[in-house]
């Protein structure tokens, strides 16, 4: 009985810890990798440097994204941070 006095609150403490930590954290990166797989041609992006523009081109690991100068710049999938409004929206906005 001494013992799950002694386990007893570090188990509860683990329990709350996972769900008050670990389990959002996971549930984040899951809902950005999505994103990434899902991105489009046309989608209006933001990366993790701040950069804003469109998706031109998509390779397996690549995005190619084009500024609004229009030069093209070529980054990893890992690198954006958010789509801000996807292919779908821009044509129902139109």
């Amino acid at each position: 009985m001494e013992l799950l006095g002694t386990l007893g609150p570090l188990l509860l403490m683990f329990v709350l810890f996972y769900f008050l930590l670990i389990r959002p954290q996971q549930k984040r990166q899951k809902a950005v990798r999505q994103m990434q797989t899902d991105l489009k041609k046309g989608d209006k992006v933001v990366t993790i440097g701040g950069l804003h523009g469109f998706v031109d081109a998509i390779d397996e690991d690549k995005v190619v994204i084009k500024c609004g100068d229009g030069s093209r710049l070529t980054y990893d999938r890992a690198a954006i941070r958010e789509v801000t409004q996807a292919t779908g929206d821009a044509l129902a906005k139109s």
